[in-house]
């Protein structure tokens, strides 16, 4: 395959991203954890990428200082301009590395999904001098395109029906000849775009709308992308690794916090993002206030940047927030009125569990179980007004550093929880017939194991079990063990993305409408044993125990610690087959690409789970070990 070389518009003043830019060089702000450059790269993965290039004006040590340290490095070299040579320029001053082979050209704030394989393989198939990566982009269309994709002209005015307009996206691919016609010293590579127009040169076009992009040009454009990454990675908070302890730091909306931010005791972040240096307890200082929360902000060293809600978050669609980023089909929408804000769920027509999320919401409510109070129901549609819950799930008050203590108290109140569900509720199951009825029963069990085969083994990893027929027989062995034993509600999916923690850490326990009756070490496997968070070992022994502390505290005498402990471990085994099919599913089939990252936690914890059963299901044990 032929190699191209790579080149990275870098030496920008950045001067739209003030005061940020004041501080970081644009190729070097942080999205996540990582620099954008960074992302510019990774993004180049699928190409035959020889070397890298990179032109720098702008904190050109800094940059410089990042390039060395780079895992790239060995490929880079910088192209330091002491005043700026603007597009074209930069390339000329680049000319004797460049003109070796076709090469790309990329803005350095940029960020996009465009498969840049198929750019080049395009380019090279058409034999063009230089072919543009463009799109339909309306705020910024002003290259004029013929039928056969070949640029004509600039203009932001209305064209012929046999032209149209499109924007340039910040990333091309050309031919060493293009070198040759650029002038010494600064330059618009636009201008000589035009230039070899006009001589007969075929300046194409590579058409990428559809495709994810973003200009971080401005801090709200940067705001939004950091977000939207958020997003994508299916989270609403980012902690860098550095951030040691979170301490009483209260989290709502999306924060996140990189770097070299400062975290103030008490303080309340709510959509914010804290750079290198940003102190939000500062800012209280500065204002004179004590409390509050610190809202809709970039906040640096030395600045604040305010954001407009509606630029920074998904605010379609029925007026409110899209929220959530679970696996689930229903829509969640937060509605703000002038005291409060509401969830309004929306659910397909088709959707079954509609009813019973009406019914079992009324019937945990009887029993002052914490789900999100009911407002009302939306008559002639499948759609209901709830409590707001928040955005910050148990999970991603996790992914903030916490204090042993913190985290087993928080632990401690959700099984508290749990033994609502398992004792209270479970004793007033028949007011509740839809409840009662739902059986976690033969069928469901292997329904879960098969999901397991197809979803996980198959769909994921690519294996066939060598031997089907033995392995069925375990299964059947697995389910018809686990029906003998004790039966109580159990809410399914008791992990730490269904938990919400509110304001005074009060909870709400969200997803409950598969609610059914089986055996309790289901959930208590499912919270302790989660693939979203990793808890001690020995943490992990003291909460089973408290578990069951407070069971026999409160089921009476009906609770049998025996069964209960024997039930575990192939509980375990079944909820994580379960965890591990679900993640193939979401990933492959529905997309969401980011419960990925989950699978090395959930697998390590199955093959913990069989080596304490290998025994007794030596099938399963070898495709387990296998995966």
């Amino acid at each position: 395959m032929k190699k191209i070389n790579i080149f990275i518009l870098a030496a920008g003043l950045g001067k739209r991203l003030r005061p940020i830019t004041n501080h970081i060089p644009k190729p070097l702000l942080p999205v996540l954890g990582r620099t954008v450059i960074e992302y510019v790269l990774d993004n180049m993965g699928n190409l035959p990428v020889d070397k890298i290039g990179i032109n720098l004006h702008y904190k050109k040590e800094i940059v410089q200082a990042w390039a060395m340290q780079s895992e790239r490095k060995d490929r880079i070299t910088t192209f330091p301009e002491d005043v700026l040579l603007g597009t074209g320029g930069a390339l000329k001053n680049a000319e004797g590395f460049l003109r070796e082979q076709t090469f790309l050209v990329h803005n350095s704030d940029i960020l996009s999904d465009i498969d840049l394989e198929q750019l080049r393989a395009h380019h090279l198939s058409s034999g063009n001098l230089v072919t543009l990566a463009i799109h339909n982009f309306p705020k910024f269309n002003n290259l004029i395109v013929d039928t056969r994709g070949l640029l004509k002209g600039l203009s932001s005015e209305c064209v012929s029906d046999v032209l149209e307009r499109r924007a340039f996206t910040g990333i091309a691919v050309y031919e060493p000849e293009f070198l040759q016609m650029l002038p010494d010293g600064a330059s618009s590579v636009v201008d000589t775009w035009l230039d070899a127009v006009s001589a007969g040169h075929g300046i194409g076009t590579f058409d990428v709308t559809g495709c994810s992009w973003t200009d971080i040009g401005t801090p709200t454009a940067y705001a939004a992308a950091v977000f939207d990454a958020l997003r994508k990675a299916g989270e609403v908070i980012f902690v860098h690794r550095t951030i040691h302890d979170c301490g009483d730091v209260d989290l709502k909306g999306h924060v996140v916090i990189e770097e070299g931010a400062v975290l103030n005791q008490g303080v309340s972040l709510k959509n914010c993002i804290l750079l290198s240096g940003g102190d939000a307890g500062a800012m209280y200082e500065s204002s004179g206030q004590h409390e509050g929360a610190v809202e809709n902000c970039i906040l640096g060293p030395d600045f604040t940047i305010d954001l407009h809600e509606a630029d920074i978050l998904d605010l379609n669609g029925e007026g409110g927030q899209l929220i959530g980023t679970g696996g689930s089909e229903r829509r969640y929408y937060r509605l703000r009125g002038e005291n409060k804000s509401v969830v309004l769920m929306q659910c397909k027509s088709d959707d079954p569990d509609f009813e019973r999320h009406m019914e079992y919401s009324e019937f945990f409510l009887n029993y002052s179980i914490q789900v999100p109070a009911l407002i009302r129901r939306i008559s002639g549609n499948m759609q209901a007004l709830f409590e707001d819950a928040g955005d910050l799930s148990l999970y991603s008050y996790l992914r903030c550093p916490r204090e042993c203590s913190d985290i087993e108290g928080i632990y401690r109140k959700v099984i508290d929880l749990l033994v609502l569900f398992h004792a209270r509720a479970t004793d007033h199951v028949s007011e509740c017939p839809l409840l009662k009825s739902r059986v976690f029963d033969y069928d469901l069990f292997r329904w879960e194991t098969g999901y397991f085969i197809e979803r996980f083994v198959g769909g994921v990893r690519g294996i066939q079990p060598d031997n089907n027929p033995g392995l069925e027989k375990e299964f059947h062995a697995i389910t018809v063990s686990a029906g003998t034993f004790p039966k109580t509600i159990i809410h399914r999916d008791f992990q730490s993305q269904n938990i919400m923690i509110m304001k005074d850490r009060e909870l709400r326990v969200l997803d409950f409408q598969g609610a059914r009756m089986g055996p309790p070490a289901y959930d208590v496997a499912s919270m302790l044993w989660d693939p979203y968070f990793r808890i001690e070992d020995s943490l992990r022994n003291d909460l089973v125990d408290y578990y069951i502390e407070r069971m026999k505290d409160v089921a009476e005498g009906r609770f049998d610690e025996d069964s209960f402990r024997d039930s575990l471990v192939l509980c375990r085994l079944q909820r994580h087959m379960q965890a591990l099919g679900a993640y193939g599913f979401l990933s492959n089939v529905k997309g969401k690409k980011y419960f990925m990252k989950y699978i090395p936690e959930a697998l390590r914890l199955l093959k913990e789970d069989i080596s304490g059963a290998g025994d007794d299901y030596p099938e399963l044990y070898g495709l387990i070990m296998k995966l």
